[in-house]
């Protein structure tokens, strides 16, 4: 499993901070990550990320390896997964950073309901083997292979398919995203 090691410390303010500007650093660019900026609201968003986020960081990568067994092992990118409080003004549950090494995917869990977790993740494997940002043809055929290795009905061709690929497979949103990361 990937593993961001941000500190030493057993506090769980710090620890939840640390983790916080850990995923920013991993972030297409660190404004993605905009929680910390508010002193108010972040400290008990840190503190609960503090005390629970290892535990949905396995979940998680339990996800990325059932998406890595879909493929032979040489078809399998380098990836590393982290979930993360993206910022609401994106508009968007989770993004694929190609620009790491190895590849990073941060899911906003808060976003989606838990059961639909897999399908975020789904989504962005894709873009990470696919190798290159957009929802073109490859992309298409990497969700397909995952999809069908995975159980999930793959997507039936439709005349707008690109902007179809942008929301599939579909996952049920939550009524207030940051209320998973307030422990809510």
């Amino acid at each position: 499993m990937a593993k961001l090691i941000v500190t030493t410390s057993t506090d769980p303010f710090a620890r939840g901070l640390d983790y916080l500007y850990g995923v920013r650093s991993l972030a297409l660019n660190a404004e993605m990550i905009d929680v910390v900026e508010d002193i108010d609201k972040r400290i008990p968003l840190c503190i609960w990320i503090g005390e629970h986020i290892d535990g949905v960081n396995q979940q998680l990568e339990k996800y990325l390896q059932a998406c890595h067994s879909c493929f032979h092992p040489w078809e399998q990118p380098a990836i590393e997964i982290f979930a993360a409080p993206l910022a609401q003004s994106l508009g968007i549950d989770a993004l694929c950073n190609l620009q790491t090494n190895p590849i990073t995917i941060l899911i906003d869990v808060g976003r989606v309901v838990p059961e639909d977790w897999l399908l975020l993740v789904v989504h962005e494997y894709a873009h990470a083997h696919a190798g290159y940002p957009g929802h073109h043809e490859q992309f298409a055929r990497s969700l397909a292979h995952l999809c069908l290795g995975l159980g999930i009905p793959p997507l039936t061709w439709q005349p707008d398919r690109e902007s179809n690929l942008r929301f599939y497979p579909d996952c049920r949103a939550t009524e207030n995203p940051l209320a998973f990361w307030y422990g809510k």
